[in-house]
């Protein structure tokens, strides 16, 4: 006999710590879930106190207002069953030596009915990567129970349960589930869509179960949710995927066979629906080209920061390098030209082409852009530091009065009219230290902050392919600081394709110097760049937080003392 389990996701743009915002937006899906006659729907890992909360959970009225929420959504639930991530707090039964001086948990409850018909809390915590959720949470010790929804056997899980092979899912499987229910706050990376799929594919075919995975999506400081839910067969075929880097709802009906003998027990939670007159369709959307889920993320990840913490502008400091172009573009992309200001800061190293490459780029993108000149202010300092300088031949200080004058400017207008500064510099130059501190490392947000050189042309130039707004010169010109005369970033650093290679190596790979060199590169020169990203971590703990796209960011990922002796 056959029969359907109706299956309802929801992956949401949530807020951290808006409890009321979630509990509303929750109830509204858990409103059309019910219009959809389905069985059971899905959100997001954490969605009630939103992801990842980090020490929030440390605070009591955090925790008890979010059981709060809970409560009045399973008052409110139908026949439809939720799955619904919250932080649950252990009772003194389940309390162990090595249980979290907190005594809380990352958890799933399953709703319906009016009442909490069943929690699951998770299993494996990880700890690595942006990942820290051993510092807040206990691992789940409630023995693995199976849910029946809609007369169909269930097994629910949180995130990082259903990575490992032998994780609480596949036992859920032997022990008797048909569809596998997988709630999850999965950041995104470079092809971490790929791994996704990959990962589930083998657990929907190892379990001979269905799979339904629903993500979150939307931008929360750092860390980009790309969604792409999925819903995957026994015999491995993609049933449906959700749209990356948008909000998305879904309904798919998941014929089940046979009645199989659970071994692990089973708690009922909702009775089979009347069959539906019509089978929900399936929607299976395209996983993006490289560089345009890269661009997305970005563009993501900027405007999420930027909405959350109540911003109406954003101010860039448009130099007419490649950097500050596409830094523009993205802000426009994400929230309109109307929220994006330039401003233009020349020198007396400025070329008359950088200028003009800021006012078409402006033009292009149809934002407003302002020219301050700061060769009065530049003269002034020099002027004022004179007794103490003009013993001392010229060097980086006189450079970086520059950048410093300029990070000043706009900040003042951030001040005067309230707009976010987006700090324009790149992971390559963030990595050796080519920015100034309280220079152009100033703003709140650096939205290239992890984004190698190389990549911001190649963003730059697929930019240009949906509509040029990217100055052909822009893109074409050596790259320059333009803090003194003549100046090429090319006289203080390798050629960037050789310097990302480098290090990629080193800070992706964690490879060391001999073994970069054991790839054929230059020793002196592997040595020197290992050197340099060292030496500047001090930078690197000052700057703005920005968009994580790799799997070695520089803060979340990346964690190194700023006193550090080793040699590399």
């Amino acid at each position: 006999m056959t029969r359907s389990l109706r299956v309802a996701g929801a992956q949401l743009d949530l807020i951290v710590g808006d409890l009321p915002g979630n509990e509303t937006k929750i109830t509204h899906v858990m409103e059309w879930a019910e219009e959809q006659e389905a069985d059971v729907l899905l959100l997001p890992e954490l969605a009630i106190p939103g992801y990842p909360p980090e020490d929030l959970v440390l605070r009591d009225g955090f925790v008890d207002e979010n059981l709060a929420v809970l409560k009045r959504l399973a008052q409110n639930s139908g026949s439809t069953a939720t799955v619904v991530g919250f932080v649950d707090r252990l009772d003194e039964g389940q309390l162990d030596d090595d249980s979290r001086p907190r005594d809380v948990t990352n958890a799933a409850a399953i709703i319906a009915g009016g009442e909490i018909r069943g929690i699951h809390h998770k299993m494996l915590l990880p700890t690595y990567g942006v990942f820290d959720e051993g510092r807040y949470f206990a691992e789940g010790r409630l023995p693995l129970t199976l849910h029946s929804v809609g007369g169909v056997v269930c097994g629910i899980s949180i995130c990082e349960d259903i990575w490992d092979s032998d994780g609480p899912p596949t036992g859920q499987a032997v022990g008797g589930a048909e569809v596998l229910l997988n709630i999850n706050g999965s950041p995104y990376h470079i092809g971490k869509s790929v791994e996704r799929l990959a990962m589930l594919t083998d657990r929907a075919v190892a379990g001979s179960v269905y799979v339904v995975y629903v993500n979150a999506v939307g931008g929360q400081d750092e860390l980009v949710f790309d969604g792409a839910s999925l819903v995957i067969g026994p015999t491995g075929e993609l049933i449906h995927r959700s749209p990356q880097f948008v909000e998305d709802r879904f309904v798919v009906d998941l014929p089940v066979e046979g009645h199989p003998i659970p071994l692990l027990p089973v708690v009922a939670v909702n009775g089979e629906r009347p069959t539906s007159v019509s089978t929900a369709e399936r929607t299976v959307a395209d996983v993006l080209g490289e560089f345009e889920e890269i661009y997305e993320a970005l563009c993501a990840g900027l405007f999420g920061y930027v909405t959350k913490n109540g911003f109406d502008e954003v101010i860039v400091g448009l130099s007419g390098g490649i950097d500050s172009a596409l830094t523009a573009a993205i802000a426009v992309d994400s929230l309109g030209p109307d929220a994006v200001r330039g401003i233009t800061m020349p020198s007396r190293y400025s070329s008359s082409g950088s200028v003009d490459d800021s006012y078409e780029l402006a033009k292009n993108l149809g934002i407003r852009i302002d020219t301050v000149a700061i060769e009065d202010l530049f003269s002034g300092y020099l002027s004022a530091l004179d007794p103490l300088f003009s013993d001392a031949p010229e060097n980086v200080a006189e450079e970086n009065i520059q950048a410093r004058i300029r990070g000043t400017i706009l900040m003042a207008v951030s001040n005067k009219f309230g707009g976010m500064v987006v700090a324009t510099g790149n992971k390559s130059e963030m990595a050796v230290g080519y920015a100034t501190l309280y220079g152009d490392m100033a703003g709140g947000y650096a939205v290239l902050k992890d984004v190698y050189k190389t990549m911001v042309y190649d963003l730059a130039r697929w930019r240009n392919t949906r509509g040029l707004v990217i100055p052909k010169a822009t893109i074409d010109k050596p790259p320059s600081a333009e803090l003194r005369a003549d100046q090429l970033d090319s006289d203080s650093l390798p050629p960037y394709p050789l310097l990302d290679e480098i290090l990629y190596r080193y800070i992706e790979l964690d490879r060391t110097v001999d073994e970069i060199v054991a790839d054929e590169y230059d020793e002196a020169l592997a040595f020197k760049i290992a050197s340099m990203v060292d030496r500047n971590e001090y930078k690197r703990r000052q700057a703005a937080p920005g968009v994580r796209i790799t799997q070695k960011a520089f803060g979340r990922d990346r964690r190194l003392p700023i006193t550090n002796w080793f040699v590399t």
